[in-house]
């Protein structure tokens, strides 16, 4: 895992030595991989969430690790990816969930329904913009919203109900015809 101090520290090491706009092999460093820096650098991180950079030398494809203290997905353990595209911070970084999860919000192919996601993407938001919305989603599913639709309708209907498919889910098991890996922490 790398440090965000430590990326800073090497970004002012390498500023220090004249190479502040230049990214691998010292090709100009392009807008999207200067703007994710900055993201980075200015990330305000929940303590339930951690970042990982699988290629410390790519700031442009990370990991994020949600790990909820409280609502229906405590003590869960949730992997998304993150693809941040050369049209960055005009088009939104492609986010998927790794882990497979009974969410009304989350499909079980990974995809993501966070409006800022999509139609609501603004370039003045960050990646701290995103974590905290996909934070809020596990304290919050929103079923009106839904790319579950099952998971969105027993949430609406029978809240208990949801809570157990929940339960069986992140404990590894099945829910109704789906099979889901053990996700707890």
């Amino acid at each position: 895992m790398i440090k965000l101090f430590s990326l800073k520290q090497q970004k002012k090491d390498e500023e220090s030595a004249g190479g502040n706009r230049t990214g691998a092999g010292g090709k100009k460093a392009s807008a999207a991989q200067l703007r994710i820096q900055k993201d980075i650098n200015e990330l305000n991180l929940p303590k339930t969430c951690e970042i990982v950079f699988p290629d410390q030398d790519d700031l442009l494809n990370f990991k994020l690790i949600i790990s909820p203290d409280e609502g229906f997905y405590k003590g869960g353990k949730f992997v998304f990816s993150f693809k941040v595209l050369q049209g960055y911070p005009h088009d939104p970084p492609k986010v998927k969930c790794e882990t497979m999860v009974y969410h009304p919000n989350i499909d079980l192919e990974g995809n993501v329904c966070l409006n800022i996601l999509r139609e609501d993407w603004k370039p003045v938001l960050t990646v701290n913009s995103i974590i905290y919305g996909l934070q809020y989603l596990f304290l919050e599913p929103n079923p009106e919203d839904p790319l579950n639709k099952e998971a969105a309708e027993v949430l609406q209907t029978n809240r208990r109900l949801f809570e157990q498919n929940v339960q069986r889910s992140l404990r590894g098991g099945y829910v109704g015809a789906t099979y889901f890996e053990r996700c707890l922490k």
